[in-house]
């Protein structure tokens, strides 16, 4: 399954959540599940494999990533140490497409992978333009001379649409940001998760 690339405010209002990642809309005034009936689709109860299946893509749409790339995430995270779903959130958080948008230089991931692939970010220094390049402990990020003077990098720095997390450094005065620590948890996550039922939709998946 290919990366999502339709109207955002549907997928918010089907899986009944605010992704920030996604889209800086919220469902907040009309909740309700898109389509003539969505009334009494929010008021069906799930299946345990519809629940399994609403919290994996929560995540896909959040992230911006493919099925594919999931699964890749999926069996990464099992091979490392700890808890498995949240050993997924961290990897996922540590996509550089996620920590230019959790630093404040893009207003959703979607933007700030736009911005990567054009080549308006450099890391440690230097250009890059691949989104899921896994950004290390103690690497700096932040926008190249030219994309410093984009439209959009600076009204999303005067009002960006999520607090910066305690793992991001972020240095106003050159417009950088430093990866200081590994995120950690499910709590990582800008968004309500029950990564447990991410780990049983795998199980038999992997």
């Amino acid at each position: 399954m290919s990366r999502y690339t339709g109207p955002r405010r549907k997928i918010l209002r089907a899986l009944g959540i605010d992704l920030p990642g996604l889209s800086r809309h919220t469902i907040e005034g009309n909740p309700n599940p898109p389509g003539q009936h969505g009334y009494q689709k929010a008021n069906r109860k799930r299946s345990e494999f519809g629940l399994q299946l609403m919290e994996k893509q929560k995540l896909r749409y959040n992230y911006g990533v493919s099925e594919k790339q999931l699964r890749r995430i999926v069996e990464d995270a099992k091979r490392q140490r700890g808890a498995t779903g949240d050993r997924i959130v961290a990897l996922l958080e540590r996509r550089l497409d996620n920590l230019v948008f959790r630093a404040g230089f893009a207003p959703t991931i979607p933007a700030a992978r736009q911005m990567i692939s054009h080549g308006h970010i450099l890391l440690n220094g230097r250009r890059v333009t691949i989104p899921s390049i896994r950004v290390r402990a103690g690497d700096v990020f932040g926008p190249t001379e030219g994309g410093k003077k984009l439209d959009l990098l600076q009204a999303t720095l005067k009002e960006p649409a999520l607090e910066r997390p305690d793992w991001i450094a972020f240095d106003a005065t050159v417009q950088s940001a430093r990866l200081s620590f590994l995120p950690e948890g499910v709590d990582a996550a800008p968004f309500p998760l029950d990564v447990h039922r991410i780990v049983e939709y795998y199980a038999t998946r992997i």
